[in-house]
């Protein structure tokens, strides 16, 4: 992926790319964007919105677009993300119904579906998860709350923060009847920070008519104002980003988005393993809930976790994500999606090994890094372009 994004990087130094958003190449590019990031979704019938913002810009564009001051809400709290994203319902204004579940659990469907069962008014009108809860490593089951909100007949905003599994994990929002769902260029898009990709589906437009939440910059109704007239911008976009984001989309067709996906699961799969042959635990309770993006890692009593993500950036130029909130100082968080292969995989895992190790903790040097390879070496297909 580097020596396709080196090109791309060289004509933003030299200023060889439009700069404005009316330029016909920019229009040309933003109608094709448009079209093909419905794919990264899983939707023919979603309406995309690239907005310059960041996760945070994306939750608040979701929310403010299709919901209104006092509106009830079901929001799931299970690690510093979800936390943020229900600050910011609260914020906001509505009337949130927080579920919550220990840190490391996975969102309590059990609890949603007696609350939309008793929901015979409908008062409900959004349940908000967010897919990959990053803090904590865990994902969770999307299509579960699909069926429940089908079993009762409930009508209620389904609303996704996809933030860290869109285009890593297996997302289907068309089949999943999500109403909207968002990203960030920063995770498995492997760009850098400063665009959120927003989709909607027909419901959430249409709710968006009479929402009264305050939106300015965020209004999606803006934007479809533009695409009618084939100039798509309602003010400046970030245009650098979508040169980039078109880099990254050819090069995950290029794969396979289906082969993406199962990538990230073989690198999960070989990072758990590692974890296991160093005897520590996953923070994520069970198997069903981990992550194939993220794998949060707890340390002993003894051992303070920010050390060990501040050794492994100050002696070996590796970054570790540190625990936040209430696993603060308890997990470290490796990070294995976006452009990562298996080898660059191994050399993380090699760099953990030494860091434990530099912190006191008795690993052998070498167990997870083997554990990981025999399982790569077995899993790991042929790059398909090069048989």
């Amino acid at each position: 992926m580097c020596d396709k994004f080196d090109p791309l990087a060289k004509r933003f130094v030299h200023g060889s790319i439009d700069t404005c958003s009316l330029a016909p190449t920019v229009e040309a590019l933003t109608k094709n964007l448009l079209e093909d990031v419905k794919k990264i979704f899983k939707t023919t019938s979603g309406t995309p919105f690239l907005i310059p913002t960041t996760g945070t810009g994306a939750w608040e564009s979701a929310l403010t677009n299709t919901l209104s001051p006092g509106d009830r809400t079901v929001s799931f709290l299970i690690g510093q993300f979800s936390l943020l994203w229900i600050d910011q319902q609260q914020r906001l204004k509505f009337n949130v119904d927080v579920v919550e579940s220990d840190w490391g659990a996975g969102a309590d469907l059990d609890a949603l579906a007696s609350k939309i069962a008793e929901d015979t008014a409908h008062t409900i009108k959004a349940v908000c998860i967010v897919h990959n809860e990053t803090a904590t490593g865990v994902t969770n089951n999307l299509a579960t709350v699909r069926k429940i909100l089908d079993h009762y007949q409930h009508p209620a905003l389904f609303l996704v923060d996809g933030v860290s599994s869109i285009c890593a994990l297996d997302f289907r929002m068309d089949e999943w009847g999500i109403d909207v769902a968002l990203t960030g260029s920063q995770k498995a898009l492997s760009l850098p920070t400063g665009m959120g990709i927003v989709c909607a589906s027909p419901k959430a437009l249409e709710a968006s008519k009479t929402a009264t939440s305050v939106r300015v910059f965020f209004d999606w109704n803006d934007y479809l104002k533009f695409y009618k007239l084939g100039s798509y911008w309602p003010y400046t976009p970030s245009i650098q980003l979508l040169y980039g984001l078109r880099a990254a989309l050819d090069l995950l067709f290029e794969e396979g988005l289906d082969n993406v996906i199962a990538r990230h699961t073989r690198l999960a799969k070989a990072t758990r393993l590692a974890v296991d042959a160093w005897g520590l635990k996953n923070c994520t309770q069970k198997e069903e809930w981990f992550s194939d993006t993220v794998t949060a890692v707890i340390v002993p009593s003894y051992i303070d976790s920010a050390e060990i993500v501040r050794r492994a950036w100050k002696r070996y130029n590796l970054s570790l994500g540190l625990g936040l909130n209430k696993v603060a100082g308890k997990v470290f968080r490796i990070g294995h999606l976006g452009n990562l292969n298996e080898l660059q995989l191994l050399g993380c895992l090699a760099g953990v090994e030494m860091v434990l190790k530099d912190v006191g903790y008795p690993v052998t040097l070498g167990s997870g890094v083997a554990a990981a390879s025999a399982f790569l070496q077995n899993t790991t297909p042929l790059i398909p372009s090069r048989i």
